[in-house]
């Protein structure tokens, strides 16, 4: 009997790609075959990443046009799921360098009727660049109970609860939980903390702090607390089943390259009437076709003309910032429009916003 284990991926170097497979290569126990689900890397990762892939016979490869789409892990992950046809499977990191008998111990501790996640040992920088037997790396410090990102699952009961909560975007509190829901359809949450069998290769950390300004990299701010309220509902509610019956849904090469020749139809500016109008009526009431939408910075925004009505107590036109229209809109998106084949991009200048959705 096999297992999957399933590696998310997006625009990160090949190198420790490659040495996390190499230790997979190494394993003693060899029933398990990796599904490695690349969520949209840009044409020069892809580039990098596919001839590291082809070198591990074990490793199927599949792309999924998230190019220009918000982050979302837990999407990531149920795309994998839906394509996985072993009754088991562990949701891997490709930080992760595993002990030669990893996957001898899934296939020990494996049950239909629980979820189990690992303690995991930490490397600092320069262990992380030694190349020595497992045993032999000195660690920095290890992962706690309440990380729970490596798990092994039964993949019947992560079908019935249909996957991962694709809600949640950008980063934090899926794991926690789909071990929660998972736990409320009846199964046992397992922490392994008998020995080590992964290490984590340091890196720089990949969230960077969340910041009050726009930038290329979609972010929302305070997403992290959003997200641990979501959480938080979910537990209140005793929710099992979260997304709809589309979820975990790829987006084809086709599909994308629709979105991308679209030409722009609309252009608006960051007046907030247009902005509140747009994001709570007009994106709503759009359908049978593409939206393409540019958002600019209106001429009169920061003005003399405006600053001096504004110096005489005339009434003047209230803006939003173009990180504002990015937050607010973005939200939206997650929450509501998730599910619907879209593309979302920061100009390089900062000074536009582009927005493609087919609905």
């Amino acid at each position: 009997m096999m297992i999957t284990i399933l590696y998310i991926y997006k625009n990160k170097d090949a190198f420790r790609v490659k040495r996390s497979l190499e230790s997979l290569r190494q394993q003693t126990d060899q029933r398990f075959q990796v599904l490695f689900v690349d969520y949209g890397s840009t044409s020069s990762f892809k580039d990098e990443i596919i001839p590291v892939i082809n070198t591990f016979d074990f490793v199927k490869y599949h792309y999924s046009y998230h190019c220009a789409q918000a982050w979302s892990r837990a999407k990531a992950i149920n795309i994998g799921l839906r394509l996985i046809e072993t009754p088991f499977v562990f949701v891997a990191d490709i930080d992760m360098i595993f002990r030669n008998d990893f996957v001898a111990k899934l296939h020990q501790l494996k049950d239909h009727n629980k979820s189990i996640y690992f303690k995991v040992g930490f490397l600092n920088q320069k262990e992380s660049t030694e190349i020595k037997d497992f045993n032999q790396y000195t660690i920095q410090h290890v992962s706690s109970e309440g990380a729970k990102g490596l798990s092994l699952f039964p993949l019947k009961a992560l079908n019935e609860i249909q996957g991962f909560d694709e809600f949640l975007h950008f980063w934090g509190a899926e794991d926690e939980d789909i071990h929660q829901r998972l736990q409320n359809h009846g199964l046992s949450e397992v922490f392994y903390n008998d020995e080590i069998l992964m290490l984590h290769q340091w890196h720089l950390t990949y969230r960077n702090a969340e910041n009050n300004q726009l930038t290329q990299e979609l972010r929302v701010l305070n997403i992290t607390r959003i997200n641990s309220n979501h959480l938080k509902y979910n537990s209140q509610q005793h929710k099992t089943v979260v997304n709809t019956t589309t979820w975990g849904t790829s987006i084809t090469k086709e599909e994308y390259v629709e979105l991308h020749q679209a030409p722009i139809s609309i252009t608006l500016t960051n007046k907030k009437e247009v902005i509140d109008h747009f994001i709570f009526h007009q994106l709503n009431e759009f359908h049978n076709g593409i939206l393409a939408v540019t958002i600019v910075e209106d001429a009169q925004n920061g003005s003399l003309k405006s600053l001096l009505k504004r110096s005489l107590n005339k009434t003047v036109p209230q803006f939003y910032s173009l990180k504002e229209v990015n937050d607010t809109l973005l939200l939206h998106i997650v929450s509501f429009y998730r599910n619907n084949n879209y593309i979302y991009n920061v100009s390089k200048d900062l000074k536009s916003i582009e927005f493609k959705i087919k609905k």
